[in-house]
């Protein structure tokens, strides 16, 4: 008994987190991760920064909307499907009940000048919260003068060349696959000339 107190209660907690983290979001999912960082690795301490890092890492590559794709990993990782889908309606409604509130009662708001107004000053903030946790991540990856040509390549690939992203997120999970390859390939024959 006590024990399903203790797993609702943590499913509640995790659906209030990230209806809190949906309802304050602007400008969509990468607007989200500052505020996702730091209830969920500082604050509750759910995941490591290590691991919020790569859940982020994993959750790009993956199909489908970058808000609910973090809350499930998040709440799998926490205490499985339940906590999952617990943390995912959480992010959803927000999204959800202010979209259903817009279309039914604010058709005609984008010709108000007011609104209008307060979205052009909503953007630079925006702007801001998608730029924050880049720069965190930058430093988390530790890119040095070997790493550095590899997000500047992928920039050059999307917006120069217009190449997909998912070209460029294949190319460099192969890149990965084949350096990781070769340096245990090299690792082993390091190994047997030792003995």
């Amino acid at each position: 008994m006590g024990q399903e107190r203790e797993h609702a209660s943590l499913y509640w907690e995790l659906f209030i987190t990230f209806v809190k983290i949906g309802a304050f979001t602007l400008g969509g999912g990468y607007a989200m991760l500052a505020m996702v960082e730091k209830a969920v690795v500082e604050q509750r301490k759910w995941i490591t920064e290590k691991d919020f890092w790569d859940m982020i890492t994993l959750v790009q590559t993956l199909p489908g909307v970058f808000a609910i794709n973090t809350a499930l990993y998040v709440g799998y990782r926490i205490k499985g499907i339940k906590a999952s889908l617990a943390a995912m309606v959480g992010a959803a409604l927000p999204s959800f009940v202010i979209i259903i509130v817009l279309a039914t009662y604010f058709s005609t708001m984008w010709e108000n000048e007011v609104v209008n107004a307060i979205f052009k000053g909503i953007r630079p903030c925006v702007v801001a919260l998608i730029l924050a946790p880049s720069l965190k991540m930058v430093k988390s990856v530790g890119l040095s003068a070997k790493t550095i040509w590899i997000p500047v390549l992928a920039v050059i690939a999307v917006c120069v060349f217009y190449l997909s992203p998912i070209y460029v997120i294949l190319a460099a999970a192969l890149g990965g696959l084949l350096w990781g390859i070769i340096n245990y390939s090299l690792m082993g024959k390091k190994g047997g000339s030792a003995c």
